[in-house]
């Protein structure tokens, strides 16, 4: 499955906190609020945190086709 390397807009490396951040937050048995595990995880600009969470909600609409 593709997750987000950089960050389009800073070109900071995102990548890493992806794994804990979908299994943390936003899969079916996560619970904890979004903002909250991300700033857990120090990703701190807003530009980052869009990347993230906006690559989440495509990558479900999107993986059923790959």
């Amino acid at each position: 499955m593709m997750i987000p390397v950089r960050c389009f807009t800073c070109g900071k490396v995102v990548g890493e906190h992806w794994q804990e951040y979908t299994s943390r937050a936003e899969t079916h048995m996560g619970n904890e609020d979004p903002g909250k595990v991300l700033d857990d995880l120090g990703v701190e600009r807003h530009c980052c945190r869009r990347m993230i969470v906006s690559h989440k909600d495509l990558v479900d609409i999107v993986a059923p086709y790959q």
